[in-house]
């Protein structure tokens, strides 16, 4: 679950919204799952090291699967509901 402490989430925004806004600045004129992947990628390595062990992989992939999984929940999974609603299903 992406769901941390209010106070802690203090501590983290301020420097993901200027990450945030520095990755909209540079993809301005190209794609930015590029941009993405690497700033995520850096970030895994920054924070786990660069000599993971199995139990850091099976950490990270875990913890990326579940990011994944609740961002379709709670963004794509609505997303895709009203496009059916306005654009009728495809059954």
């Amino acid at each position: 679950m992406p769901y941390i402490k209010k106070n802690d989430r203090n501590e983290y925004d301020p420097q993901i919204l200027g990450l945030a806004e520095k990755i909209r600045e540079m993809t301005r004129s190209e794609g930015r799952a590029g941009h993405m992947n690497y700033t995520i990628t850096r970030l895994i390595l920054a924070v786990y090291g660069e000599k993971l062990r199995y139990a850091d992989h099976n950490e990270v992939v875990g913890m990326l699967e579940c990011a994944k999984q609740e961002f379709y929940r709670r963004a794509t999974a609505p997303y895709e509901d009203e496009k059916i609603t306005s654009e009728g299903d495809v059954y």
